[in-house]
């Protein structure tokens, strides 16, 4: 089933329309991404924080549909 990148990008930009993202898929069968997002809504934020800014964009479908994201996160320098 799976997610296109294309989709993952578009729904994190939904969530944090200032993001820069970069997506990645690490296994080649559109399962196992891996995401870094630079985004200035992370600043004051703890590392769990914007992890759960990013996962709360896919709902659900995080872990069914979206089976695995690794995630990667910082504030602009």
């Amino acid at each position: 089933m799976g997610m296109a990148a294309n989709e993952i990008e578009r729904r994190i930009k939904a969530a944090l329309p200032d993001a820069k993202v970069e997506i990645r898929d690490l296994a080649g069968d559109g399962d196992h991404y891996a995401a870094t997002v630079i985004s200035e809504s992370f600043r004051g934020k703890s590392r769990v924080q914007q992890h759960q800014m990013v996962n709360a964009a896919f709902g659900d479908d995080l872990g069914t549909v979206l089976h695995s994201l690794a995630l990667q996160t910082r504030t602009p320098d």
